[in-house]
């Protein structure tokens, strides 16, 4: 067995946003292959867990889901404390959430200045792809230090492996360096 192979790093990540944004179904889409209409507010964090095969190691991802009440800016400093990346999640059919998404890259950048992040543009499948495509644009220009912005959908699973592989990639490179 090569080396190389068998080396395997442990790395926390948490999505934040709104509530009501899609945290729990984006992660229950990515480490279950399921998807719920029914909605379950997270109180507090629920922690998963997935491996990951990003050549040329195994990635153990800890998964950290935020509630995004409002007691979310209470608490948020501590929750956030040591992760190596964050998928800041809007929902595209209620605007304030992506306006919102400022504050959240704020606030992960003051905690973990040398994070990584992503933006999810969740529920893509409720809106025009010219709308969300506009958000995105507009959210690039914001945001030109993200790993990707990419339009998401819990419901379909559009993007959301897309998300979740290239934000830890990003990850994975700064333990290597």
């Amino acid at each position: 067995m090569n080396a190389a192979a068998a080396r395997t790093f442990t790395q926390k990540l948490c999505l934040v946003g709104d509530f009501g944004v899609g945290k729990t179904s984006l992660i229950r889409r990515f480490v279950d292959r399921s998807f719920s209409d029914q909605y379950l507010s997270t109180l507090g964090v629920k922690i998963s867990r997935k491996s990951l095969v990003v050549a040329p190691v195994t990635l153990n991802l800890v998964i950290w889901d935020i509630e995004g009440g409002t007691r979310f800016k209470e608490i948020a400093p501590s929750y956030l404390q040591g992760a190596a990346g964050a998928i800041l999640v809007g929902d595209v059919s209620r605007i304030e959430t992506l306006h919102n998404l400022r504050e959240h890259v704020a606030l992960y950048q003051r905690v973990n200045p040398h994070g990584r992040m992503a933006i999810a543009l969740n529920k893509v499948d409720t809106m025009p792809q010219e709308q969300v495509s506009q958000w995105q644009q507009y959210l690039w220009a914001a945001h030109p230090h993200m790993v990707c912005i990419m339009p998401t959908s819990a419901k379909t699973g559009s993007a959301v492996d897309e998300t979740f592989h290239q934000l830890s990639q990003q990850m994975l490179q700064t333990v290597l360096q």
